[in-house]
């Protein structure tokens, strides 16, 4: 119980950090945050500067689940799979917040930072938001 507690703290802690600057907070999701997520994470950060996190939707896999705390904190969130989006949309709007949420349509099938992913995770970000590199 207390560390459920202290994660609980640590995580608002971290979400609501005020050094974290001004760039767009983006969640990046998956199904087990393990290796998509992750990945694009570090591309959006590295082609963009944006401050990105990393879940999972899956609550029998996820690394890092995605939590309420986590949606707030965004202000885009980019997922892998149209079912992902589905149940990100589902949340958000359980949760009353209005978030850009973007599909990349990419499939389970690569491994972290893998030169494939990384390639897909540009060129269909770009496709789909393509003024937006602020």
């Amino acid at each position: 119980m207390q560390f459920d507690s202290f994660v609980s703290r640590n995580a608002a802690g971290v979400c609501n950090n005020t050094y974290q600057g001004e760039a767009k907070r983006v969640l990046t999701v998956c199904s087990a945050s393990a290796l998509r997520s992750p990945t694009a994470a570090v591309v959006l950060n590295q082609e963009y500067g944006y401050n990105t996190k990393a879940a999972g939707v899956s609550l029998e896999y996820a690394i890092v689940p995605v939590t309420g705390r986590l949606l707030m904190w965004s202000r885009e969130i980019v997922v892998m799979e149209n079912w992902q989006a589905h149940e990100i949309i589902e949340m958000l709007e359980i949760m009353g917040l209005d978030r850009p949420v973007i599909c990349l349509n990419i499939d389970d099938n690569y491994c972290y930072m893998q030169p494939e992913l990384v390639s897909l995770i540009k060129q269909r970000y770009d496709q789909q938001v393509p003024t937006d590199k602020s």
